[in-house]
């Protein structure tokens, strides 16, 4: 049986009318308190009773209409704590089995994704994006996610000039508001850090989008399933990352998840100003996984699985635009570089791309960035689903 699968079998939800209503545990279960204001002492990260033990709002159809109240049965430790997710903060939070039981709710979703009609799984979940900083794809994908899943949407794109953020509110404060009006919060800030205070406030699930240069979990996500989906592996690969590796929030959460695999070699391509820092190398190295920094992209992409382009962010340079002159345009992936590749590797972006991918790459069965954009939306479907609903 799969780890999904296994899953399923431990989790029964709770059938309520409406998904503000909190679940009363019976007198033999969790204190007999609402489960969405139960927090325990374990920090974030780590093993044990989660955090935010919310409740399972959707139950099943049949057991709706009857109007039966089931109250989701206690999972076994080995199996219930292992998975539970209460929050998306930060890469290193996922073991390999976690990912794994992920994926396999991301393939279920294609197949909802591809059904002419709409699920209505999430039906009278509101979502709620708040975004300090630009995002077209990220945004889009989360709230087309959720839509599919027949629930809606509030969003600010523009949080930091067009909130109360403006008028100086504290991100604390923000999220005791915005969680009054959602059901769970996806945000997207400057500073890195913001997601982890966002999570320890709110009691409502947060999905961490982009903290500064800090990370972007459901973008890892979404590239190691696009990775096993393009290789069909992912013990024993060989990625190069390529471009702005400083200040990319995407390859340093990929780093973390690749860490989680066997047999695993990273090549780190960079202009000098924007090399790889060293909390990602240590990690690595802490954890057995082999890199390598090289100044050579045709030698490493002609070794590699997995050549992950990004691009050099000038919005992270600031004042030192001579800085960011000297690194842009210094590695591009081209038809030079896919000639070299082999047949089966790929080359994926997070997206946007400058002038870092030519576009004439677009028409190679290999270039994987658009289907790993597509992906996105199935991880994100997946997401909502386990956080809102549970396993």
């Amino acid at each position: 049986m799969s780890a999904a699968s296994l899953l399923f079998s431990f989790s029964v939800h709770v059938g309520v009318s409406h998904p503000k209503m909190s679940a009363k545990s019976s007198s033999c279960c969790l204190l007999n308190q609402p489960w969405n204001h139960l927090k325990s002492k374990i920090p974030f990260g780590h093993s044990g009773v989660s955090e935010k033990s919310k409740p399972s709002h959707k139950g099943d159809e049949i057991l709706m209409r009857a109007g039966a109240l089931q109250v989701e049965s206690a999972p076994s430790f080995s199996m219930g704590q292992k998975f539970q997710l209460d929050d998306v903060i930060e890469a290193q939070q996922f073991d390999r089995e976690t990912l794994n039981a992920i994926f396999e709710v991301a393939r279920s979703m294609e197949s909802i994704e591809n059904n002419s009609s709409r699920s209505q799984m999430l039906k009278g979940y509101l979502m709620a994006t708040l975004f300090y900083e630009p995002s077209t794809r990220t945004r889009l994908s989360f709230e087309s996610a959720m839509k599919r899943l027949g629930g809606d949407v509030l969003t600010t794109e523009n949080a930091r000039e067009f909130s109360s953020a403006a008028k100086g509110e504290t991100l604390e404060d923000t999220i005791r508001t915005v969680e009054g009006y959602s059901d769970i919060i996806v945000m997207r800030h400057f500073e890195s850090g913001a997601a982890r205070r966002a999570a320890a406030t709110a009691s409502i699930p947060v999905i961490n989008a982009g903290d500064g240069p800090g990370q972007h979990p459901t973008q890892a996500l979404l590239d190691v399933y696009t990775i096993e989906q393009e290789i069909g592996k992912l013990d024993g690969i060989r990625v190069g990352l390529v471009g702005d590796l400083a200040n990319g929030r995407t390859v340093r959460s990929l780093a973390y998840l690749l860490a989680k695999y066997q047999d695993v070699k990273i090549y780190f391509v960079s202009p000098n100003v924007v090399k790889m820092k060293d909390d990602i190398k240590d990690y690595l190295t802490s954890k057995g996984v082999k890199w390598e920094e090289s100044a050579d992209l045709m030698e490493v992409a002609s070794k590699c699985d997995v050549v992950y382009q990004t691009r050099i962010q000038k919005e992270r340079f600031g004042e030192k635009t001579d800085l960011y002159e000297a690194a842009r345009g210094k590695y591009i992936v081209n038809q030079d570089v896919l000639k070299v590749m082999q047949k089966h590797a790929v080359v994926m972006h997070p997206l946007p791309r400058l002038d870092e991918i030519t576009v004439d790459v677009d028409s190679d069965p290999r270039a994987a960035y658009f289907r790993q954009a597509k992906n996105g939306l199935y991880i994100r479907m997946a997401l909502l689903k386990v956080l809102l609903l549970g396993w």
